[in-house]
């Protein structure tokens, strides 16, 4: 293998993009895994069924919740071993802390069948929408292993120099949901079991192919033999809790937001939850394909410093990558405010018709947390570096804090203050108060890093 790969490259504007573009088109797709089911749920069944699936994702994101931790955590160990050229290591510990996904996946899967019932029971929902909950959870936990490694396998690839591969089957995992769900709503009439079984099967594929890469030598990151290094998974855990804690705590907010519309408006206020979250779900996978994108660099570059006492070029191209990095979400930041108040009307209709209640308070709701999108890109931003710099605890403090405790902070003072426009008010609120911490951070810890 040539001894130039991605990482020994000038850092420069188009390099950067070059190497975060993959992930940001992937990331946006994977958004389109809930977005489709929204779509076809809505319009093939009804809002009930939508709402069903909003009351769901507090589960789903558990799932999310430890993947994401495994993986985030696990690649910014491994690649910083890479760049201190413990290469033989890294690719031990790589082949096993995918068979600890696997294992925790299985559990996770029986758990949630154990505790599905009664979670739904407690909630006081219609029957109708109790039946969709259980049946919509029901299929989708069967591909709790598969979503675990998609996941997985998604950032490792991008680790691996293999970006476009994980586009291609992020795209095609969107394409087959998108086919699937007319299939199995339209065709098969499985309601909406059949929108849950078409995601797991589009998660699938970047979980199969996955298997199949990392089987081949040939790839910078590969299977082989594993070494049960304990202070690895530890590692992997402390540096991927913020990431972690992001998605748990979403599922937390989900349900803060769930019960505080149906105490406001009813079902058809959690339904237009759904499809404000689905416009800042879309604008947001922007962010977290960026900040995906480059923290393998960032962690390469801190791995490369440690060599020969510090090295001065690794030092200046962390530096310089962070600068740049600052601009490009200044600039998706504006673009996406822009677009998102310019095309409010045509995003919520394709959910809703203009004649359904639910129209009218998703083009409110939406307005105003578009403000949100002012922040949330540096927000993440700051938490996924400092992931990548092996700093786990000030990524979970930054993430943690943006999102349970400013949010829990503004969910419980301004719907009092504001009524239903406190709802929205309440993430434009939360994002503000997490980017003055951000500032800060990023601040107090700029000499450590030299960024």
């Amino acid at each position: 293998m040539e001894n130039t790969n991605a990482y020994e490259k000038p850092v420069t504007l188009k390099n950067i993009v070059k190497f975060a573009v993959p992930t940001i088109a992937m990331t946006v797709f994977m958004s389109f895994y809930t977005m489709v089911d929204g779509l076809f749920v809505s319009n093939l069944i009804g809002t009930d069924a939508l709402s069903a699936i909003n009351l769901t994702a507090p589960v789903i994101q558990l799932v999310t919740a430890i993947s994401t931790m495994l993986a985030t955590g696990g690649s910014a160990v491994i690649m910083k071993k890479m760049g201190a050229q413990k290469t033989e290591e890294a690719k031990e510990d790589f082949t096993f802390l995918i068979m600890v996904n696997v294992i925790v996946g299985i559990v996770m899967c029986v758990a949630g069948y154990l505790a599905m019932d009664s979670v739904f029971a407690g909630m006081n929902l219609s029957a109708d929408v109790e039946g969709y909950c259980v049946e919509y959870l029901s299929r989708y936990l069967v591909f709790t292993v598969p979503i675990l490694l998609m996941n997985n396998f998604t950032l490792y690839m991008i680790a691996s120099e293999k970006a476009a591969l994980s586009l291609i089957c992020s795209v095609a995992g969107g394409v087959l949901n998108m086919a699937l769900d007319y299939v199995f709503i339209a065709g098969f009439h499985m309601g909406i079991s059949g929108a849950a079984v078409a995601t797991g099967l589009g998660y699938s594929v970047t979980a199969v192919v996955g298997l199949f890469v990392f089987s081949r030598k040939e790839s910078l990151l590969h299977f082989k033999k594993p070494v049960c290094r304990f202070r690895v998974l530890a590692s992997a855990a402390t540096n991927g809790c913020s990431e972690m804690a992001t998605a748990l705590v979403t599922g937390i907010v989900t349900m803060m937001f769930n019960w505080t519309m149906l105490t406001f408006v009813g079902e058809d206020g959690v339904a237009a939850v759904t499809i404000i979250m689905y416009v800042l779900m879309f604008a947001s996978s922007l962010y977290t394909g960026y900040s995906y994108g480059i923290a393998p660099m960032l962690s390469y570059y801190y791995g490369e410093r440690s060599l020969d006492g510090g090295n001065v070029q690794a030092h200046g191209k962390l530096k310089k990558l962070v600068a740049l990095s600052m601009k490009v979400i200044g600039a998706i930041s504006a673009a996406t405010v822009a677009a998102s108040f310019l095309l409010t009307r045509p995003l919520v209709s394709v959910f809703a018709r203009p004649d359904n209640p639910v129209y009218d308070l998703a083009v409110a709701g939406n307005r105003i947390c578009t403000v949100a999108l002012c922040f949330i890109g540096f927000n993440i931003f700051a938490s996924g570096m400092f992931t990548a710099l092996s700093n786990g605890l000030v990524s979970a403090v930054l993430a943690f804090s943006r999102s349970f405790v400013f949010m829990m902070i503004a969910m419980i003072a301004l719907p009092r203050l504001f009524g239903v426009n406190g709802i929205w008010l309440a993430t434009p609120a939360a994002e503000l108060m997490a980017l003055v911490l951000s500032v800060f951070m990023l601040l107090r810890y700029r000499r450590k890093y030299g960024y």
